[in-house]
């Protein structure tokens, strides 16, 4: 059985909810899927003054845990067109593994959160591939898995590199039922590929 590692950071649940839905969609595919957390990297009084939201009971992602795993879903909130400095910090600490080539032939998507629709949703995926590359992770895109990333009768996030969602500057917009169907499209596609390389080996 395929063994999916679901891996996010959030500060204000949209991020969660992307991971929550990835998570239940893997597993619905036949997947062994677990969801993590990246470490926080900031202190509870800046957390405070962010109005950030509690953290959910999810254990936090280990290098162990990282190995076990067959594949990642990556959710990677935006800041200024790339992955935040909490996952940049998480991939950062992975030199050991790195060393070893321990995450070689390992397979991984990404999933983006942006606080606006030109945010860097494909910018976020484009400069975590370098991460992946260093590794030998092979990174597997969503591509046009379903006819509804070409729709344009409402605000959608997303497209080829993967599926996402919009918070608005604010964050006061939260993932709407197309984003989520898309990021249940995206998962399953992810854990077919997984599955066939897993069986295959």
């Amino acid at each position: 059985m395929a063994k999916i590692a679901v891996i996010y950071y959030s500060v204000y649940t949209h991020c969660k909810t992307l991971a929550e839905t990835a998570l239940a969609a893997a597993k619905a595919d036949g997947a062994d899927a677990e969801i993590f957390q990246v470490p926080e990297t900031l202190s509870e009084e800046i957390l405070a003054k962010l109005h950030a939201a509690p953290k959910a009971d999810y254990p936090v992602i280990t290098n162990d845990k990282l190995t076990e795993s067959d594949g990642y879903i990556f959710v990677i909130p935006t800041r200024y067109g790339r992955a935040v400095g909490q996952f940049s910090a998480f991939f950062d600490a992975t030199g050991g593994l790195w060393a070893k080539q321990a995450l070689s032939k390992k397979f991984a998507t990404i999933i983006t959160s942006t606080g606006t629709q030109h945010g860097g949703q494909e910018t976020t995926a484009l400069t975590t591939l370098p991460f992946f590359a260093h590794h030998g992770i092979i990174y597997v895109p969503l591509g046009y898995a379903t006819g509804d990333l070409m729709r344009m009768d409402q605000i959608l996030a997303g497209g080829p590199w993967g599926a996402g969602t919009l918070a608005a500057a604010d964050g006061s917009r939260q993932p709407s039922e197309l984003e989520l169907s898309i990021v249940g499209v995206h998962a399953k596609h992810f854990t077919g590929v997984v599955k066939q390389f897993v069986k295959g080996a």
